[in-house]
């Protein structure tokens, strides 16, 4: 059973930068970042290919957002830059049991999920 605890969030003005980071209980491989604003679905933000540092990216936050990991410490990290009012949601991190390629956005096709950590960006 994979656990996935999800630390970082908080109130940033527009502009500003963030990073979360999902510590898992275990390697993972198949990781990702997603998101629901109030009101929304579960979009994807980002995911990450760990076993060769493959990344994917929303349109929306493509070149403002950075998935990366630190093996050592089990840890995925979200560094967001340029935030901006839309950004605001409540973040989940995510496992697979296996890598969907270009699917990844799919929020159904992850096994695992943390609690969530808030984002809040104001103008």
């Amino acid at each position: 059973q994979v656990q996935l605890v999800e630390s970082g969030g908080g109130s940033v003005q527009a502009g500003g930068s963030l990073r979360l980071s999902c510590a898992a209980s275990v390697i993972t491989k198949n990781m990702a970042w997603f998101r629901q604003g109030p009101g929304k679905e579960r979009e994807g933000v980002a995911a990450l290919y760990t076993y060769n540092n493959g990344t994917f990216y929303a349109d929306s936050v493509q070149g403002r957002f950075t998935i990366s990991q630190d093996n050592a410490r089990n840890t995925v990290y979200l560094q967001m830059n340029s935030l901006k009012r839309e950004d605001t949601a409540m973040y989940y991190c995510a496992d697979a049991d296996q890598w969907w390629g270009y699917l990844w956005y799919k929020s159904n096709l992850y096994n695992y999920w943390g609690q969530g950590t808030q984002v809040t960006v104001s103008s």
